[in-house]
């Protein structure tokens, strides 16, 4: 067997592919898992992740490595390299990368979301020290804090009125004069007292020395700079999946997520699609292990299925 040839071939080492290598590994697949950046995906970013079942409190960063070492310990291997293409070689799949082309019996691709960011000044610096894109992750550390909510459209107003369960008072600011939101949403949004809205306002940078500790504002309309201080600022401007490798072979939704059944498989034979790249994911660190672990469980019924064992 070339050492370039696998059973399984993850790509994204986030919770969804973490899973799915300690699933397929403990199939005893040859599994390989491919990540370009930093294993853990996003939840590398959060410094404490309170709702994963069975851990009270833990490192985001520290779960990711934990979840690399379990799959590893069943023989799943890593490999730190950006993917460039993915296509299908006779019954197989080919996965280009960087430093190299791996054929596979069946790829699971779980390469995850990015939330798109302000790119203000202090925004990367203070993300995970009061700059959030996750509500349900994170509003609890702000109990009686003074926060922000950054957007105008569903997320934006339910992360929103997520936060106001434990902040003193919650800020939403948006760079319009009226919401995209959703009426019943918005709705609620007005109807909460914690709940201040500023408009026609861009936030130009975060500030804070260890933590965030204010806002520098403009008014897009008056240019008139403002400052506002707050301890945290949760961002909800949209997410972009990383679905791009994907695209013209899978069927996706107009904002790039696939379409998958309930055992995460494609229309493609083989190609399976777990975690915040599918339709309708919950993104959490828990739905995203689920995914994984479904995909990867189905991926091995498919070899034995489709090559014999």
């Amino acid at each position: 067997m070339s050492d370039r040839h696998y059973d399984i071939v993850i790509i994204g080492a986030g919770p969804a592919g973490l899973a799915a290598g300690l699933y397929a590994a403990r199939a005893r697949r040859r599994t390989l898992l491919l990540e370009r950046k930093v294993t853990g995906g996003q939840i590398a970013l959060t410094s404490t992740i309170e709702n994963y079942p069975g851990f009270e409190e833990v490192d985001g960063f520290e779960l990711g490595q934990q979840m690399q070492r379990q799959a590893e310990k069943y023989g799943m291997e890593t490999a730190f390299t950006e993917v460039t293409g993915i296509s299908q070689r006779d019954r197989l799949h080919a996965v280009d990368t960087k430093d190299g082309a791996y054929t596979a019996k069946a790829v699971i691709y779980t390469s995850g979301a990015d939330y798109n960011k302000l790119g203000v000044p202090g925004e990367a610096e203070l993300t995970g020290k009061g700059v959030s894109y996750c509500a349900t992750c994170d509003a609890a550390f702000f109990k009686d804090q003074v926060c922000a909510v950054v957007g105008g459209g569903d997320a934006a107003m339910d992360e929103g009125l997520f936060v106001t369960r434990y902040a003193s008072k919650v800020y939403l600011i948006h760079r319009r004069d009226e919401l995209r939101a959703s009426k019943i949403l918005q709705e609620r949004a007005f109807a909460n007292e914690k709940m201040e809205f500023v408009w026609d306002t861009v936030v130009t940078e975060i500030e804070g020395a260890d933590s965030v500790e204010r806002l520098q504002l403009q008014n897009v309309k008056t240019d008139k700079a403002a400052t506002l201080d707050v301890t945290g600022v949760f961002i909800f401007i949209g997410l972009t999946p990383n679905t791009n490798l994907l695209n013209g072979t899978v069927k996706m939704d107009g904002g790039g997520h696939v379409y998958v059944n309930e055992w995460m498989e494609t229309e493609v034979p083989g190609l399976f699609v777990a975690g915040d790249v599918r339709v309708n994911s919950a993104r959490q660190v828990v739905t995203a292990a689920g995914d994984g672990a479904t995909a990867a469980i189905r991926a091995d019924h498919y070899i034995t299925d489709n090559f014999g064992g």
